[in-house]
């Protein structure tokens, strides 16, 4: 494939004091990225720098450049969009701090600006810290609200993946009181809509979708909770009568495990922890500290734009001591580069 006819996609650093720099320099050592996609990094050279050469202890070499067009694409070599916005006398590994936070949040901000000019035809982001983010003035819950607000985006649901099990979220970054209270038909119906449209983009023409209960046993016939009857179920049901395949509502607890075996191509979730336990648990695997691999993606779905993201934070405990994985990442961007590719 000529470098003409690879997407190009746009990778932001993540925090500075986290693993992104080392886990983006390991990505650019697997010479098989080129293959498929043109890929740079959006962030700091001197930070990339210096994770090649104190952490990751790499041969590769940093081409600075301050536009798309000057990037090489070429192994060995990482291209960086430089903004130039940390001090590396004052970056400390492992910390939360404002400047950390800004450096990052300018990372996104510029990625999405690539893509809503149609410079770069996917963006993947490495983690950020919501701490640090808030800390230098951007009040937002993650990227995912980051990316809804620049892009003036409404209608949104975070996607996470690992295998064949696949899980939409009707609410998020909100307290568990507050997610109960989001579960309404209408946002039901707009995660389900979500979802079939970006399976099929992924090459599944007929997608299976099932939605989980929000109570325990899907609230067995109202013993444990109304909102199944009264708001899930009616969502089911009209989404079927647009010719979606729907399923639901299924018991949370059993719904994960026959996704993870195939049983359907994506189970709605109602709530951030009850769809992102079951993704962890297959994704996360710890063992000592040289053993553990986290594999995983989010896809943040119902934007102008594609974006993609490793499904796990900062990791300050671990940053520059060199066993952070870049699994996730490479997922990620194996991932941007179907729905490219599915987009065209």
């Amino acid at each position: 494939m000529s470098n003409l006819q690879k997407p190009i996609i746009g990778i932001t650093m993540g925090d500075p004091a986290g693993i992104g720099p080392e886990i983006c320099a390991h990505l650019f050592e697997d010479t098989t990225l080129y293959e498929n996609s043109n890929c740079f990094v959006v962030g700091d050279a001197s930070c990339i720098q210096h994770a090649i050469d104190k952490i990751t202890k790499s041969c590769l070499k940093v081409n600075p450049i301050t536009c798309v067009k000057d990037a090489k694409f070429t192994p060995g070599c990482i291209d960086v969009y430089d903004l130039a916005n940390v001090d590396m006398s004052k970056l400390r590994l492992g910390q939360v701090s404002k400047n950390a936070g800004n450096a990052a949040f300018e990372y996104v901000k510029k990625v999405i600006d690539l893509a809503l000019s149609k410079e770069v035809d996917a963006t993947v982001t490495a983690p950020i810290n919501k701490e640090a983010l808030n800390e230098a003035g951007h009040h937002f819950s993650g990227h995912t609200e980051i990316y809804a607000h620049y892009t003036n985006t409404k209608k949104y649901a975070m996607m996470l993946v690992h295998d064949k099990l696949r899980v939409i979220h009707v609410s998020t970054h909100v307290s568990l009181r507050q997610a109960c209270d989001m579960v309404k038909k209408e946002r039901v119906e707009q995660v389900i809509s979500l979802a079939d449209e970006v399976l099929r983009q992924m090459g599944i023409n007929e997608p299976l979708i099932a939605v989980a209960g929000l109570n325990p046993h899907a609230g067995e016939n109202g013993m444990f909770g109304k909102e199944e009857l009264e708001e899930i179920q009616p969502a089911v049901e009209s989404s079927n009568n647009t010719g979606m395949k729907v399923i639901g509502p299924i018991p949370p607890d059993t719904v994960f495990s026959k996704a993870a075996g195939g049983l359907y191509d994506v189970v709605i979730a109602m709530y951030h922890d009850q769809g992102h336990i079951p993704i962890k648990m297959a994704g996360f695997k710890y063992g000592n500290k040289n053993t553990s691999q986290i594999s995983g993606i989010n896809i943040t779905l119902g934007l102008p734009i594609i974006r993609v993201s490793v499904d796990h934070g900062t990791a300050f405990d671990i940053a520059g001591k060199n066993i952070a994985s870049p699994n996730s990442l490479r997922e990620s961007v194996d991932y941007a580069i179907r729905l490219v590719k599915g987009k065209k």
